[in-house]
């Protein structure tokens, strides 16, 4: 199976969002007009933005070099019901560029987002990298996790499952290396090609999506690739005892390169989940690896069943 179709994204900062070549005023993103927060605040250089005031706390933490906007259409249907954390990571989406390690940083920052607002079992919704930050969040809070919800993130990176331990660190410094020696402008132009090839199905959407995921600190997105390729969380995976959804986007064109079904990518994902039997696996089709931009009713469904069966 190829890793990247699954939830590799190395990406660089390019080009300012709507710049024109022409020197013509920038058209409007249609995924930039965001909702404004009811709170913004900052926990060890991430920033969180609260919505809503009632129900049980969400925290929703997009995925490598993305920002709130993944997450719009969420707090426009949840944040009348929940209160919803929508936090963007260090390095991202404009954010300065966080110090040491990115994904303990993260991890970090998180849990002390938790501790510090006394959220009461919080439901950790994580995109891609998100997602393996979900589950490692949700190892730290044992107990006090109140679910974790993943959008095609895993606690090991595809492709890399079977690697021995002392591989990871070189293979992380290769992958590195080469993102911080791309040129900016082809690099741009790779990451348009990779929304359009694995992220979304709409070609527009993902014309509209790159110049958001270009505004993410380059150095920084290839420090979290490098962690994340490093990292295998499924040893800490027993001690989740949170209710667990992982979603998985499945484009059937996409998966008959590798003679790949819908039940085969549900199982592969199952796999990577050792210690969670209970874990709930669901297909979301048509759709890639941005399932809320392809699929974003079937989402809101998928997360108001889950949620309303913990209520």
């Amino acid at each position: 199976m190829k890793a990247s179709i699954l939830f590799a994204m190395a990406l660089t900062a390019a080009l300012p969002l709507g710049a024109s070549a022409q020197g013509a005023a920038p058209a409007v993103n249609r995924f930039a007009v965001a909702i404004a927060p009811a709170e913004r605040f900052e926990i060890k250089g991430m920033l969180v933005e609260r919505h809503g005031k009632g129900g049980r706390p969400l925290v929703l933490i997009p995925g490598l070099a993305s920002g709130p906007w993944v997450w719009q259409d969420i707090i426009r249907r949840f944040a009348g019901e929940y209160t919803l954390y929508v936090v963007t990571l260090p390095g991202f989406d404009g954010r300065p560029a966080p110090a040491g390690a990115p994904f303990e940083g993260a991890r970090d920052a998180l849990r002390e987002l938790v501790e510090s607002r006394r959220l009461e079992k919080p439901v950790l919704i994580g995109h891609s990298m998100g997602g393996a930050l979900a589950f490692a969040l949700a190892a730290d809070l044992g107990a006090r996790a109140g679910g974790v919800v993943s959008l095609d993130g895993l606690p090991v990176f595809p492709g890399t499952e079977g690697l021995d331990p002392a591989q990871r660190p070189q293979m992380a410094a290769g992958m590195q290396a080469r993102m911080a020696a791309a040129p900016p402008g082809a690099y741009a132009e790779q990451q348009r090609q990779y929304m359009r090839g694995q992220g979304v199905l709409d070609m527009g959407k993902a014309d509209d999506l790159t110049p958001l995921l270009l505004r993410s600190d380059r150095a920084a997105v290839g420090a979290y690739m490098a962690d994340l390729l490093a990292l295998d969380l499924r040893p800490s995976l027993a001690r989740i005892s949170a209710p667990v959804l992982v979603l998985v986007p499945y484009f059937e064109p996409d998966a008959s390169q590798d003679q790949l079904s819908a039940a085969a990518k549900v199982e592969h994902y199952r796999g990577l989940l050792p210690g969670l039997p209970s874990a709930e696996l669901l297909p979301v089709a048509p759709a890639r690896h941005f399932l809320m931009i392809d699929q974003p009713d079937a989402l809101a469904d998928a997360l108001r069943r889950f949620l309303n069966r913990r209520s």
